[in-house]
């Protein structure tokens, strides 16, 4: 699959160092699923998808790639092929319980516009290191989910991880759809055992 040539639209910048890409193009995805976005001469890095139509990849910057394309302006011309990858599958029976760790909070967002379609009764719970690392809460509030944050320096919601924040949500036994670092992930892993609720994890 080559890769498909589009132009930016818009540029939105979440944090100090997430940005969001606002792409000429949509993509016929599912919650999950990831796109291999190209900035030529550069590289080709895969990227969750936050929403479809029109395309929409938040971006954290880590490294070379990220940091060239967080210098990327409205009109630039990017690469994009896909869908790839195994998309999260909905549960209509239980409550859905949404974890996102940092960046790892705008893949959920394409999940939680679904599940609210679906009549799901919905919690999102996001963490992040301070306040200001938070990505999404506005665009989460507007679709009238049940919100939850975790801060570990405590200037948002719950002083600590995010999973700290669930002890409630977790008494209606929903299922749980997660994606954020991988410590995260193993902590959510290993409340699904304990609490004996099904969950999806992104990595």
């Amino acid at each position: 699959m080559l890769p498909r040539t589009v132009r930016i639209a818009e540029v939105f910048e979440e944090t100090r160092t997430v940005k969001t890409f606002i792409l000429d193009a949509k993509v016929d995805a599912q919650p999950g699923q990831f796109v291999m976005l190209w900035l030529p001469g550069v590289d080709e890095k895969p990227i969750s998808i936050a929403a479809p139509d029109p395309l929409t990849l938040t971006v954290c910057k880590v490294g070379p790639f990220s940091d060239a394309l967080h210098q990327c302006k409205v009109g630039d011309l990017l690469g994009w092929r896909g869908p790839f990858g195994k998309p999260f599958r909905l549960d209509a029976t239980r409550p859905a319980l949404l974890i996102g760790g940092g960046y790892g909070s705008a893949p959920l967002y394409f999940l939680a516009v679904q599940a609210m379609a679906r009549g799901i009764h919905t919690t999102v719970a996001l963490g992040a290191r301070r306040a200001d690392d938070l990505v999404f809460v506005e665009r989460f509030q507007r679709l009238g989910v049940k919100l939850l944050l975790a801060t570990e320096d405590g200037s948002a919601g719950v002083k600590g991880y995010v999973t700290q924040a669930l002890a409630e949500t977790l008494d209606e036994r929903p299922a749980l759809y997660a994606c954020g670092p991988e410590g995260m992930l193993v902590a959510v892993h290993r409340l699904c055992h304990e609490r004996d609720v099904p969950g999806q994890l992104s990595v």
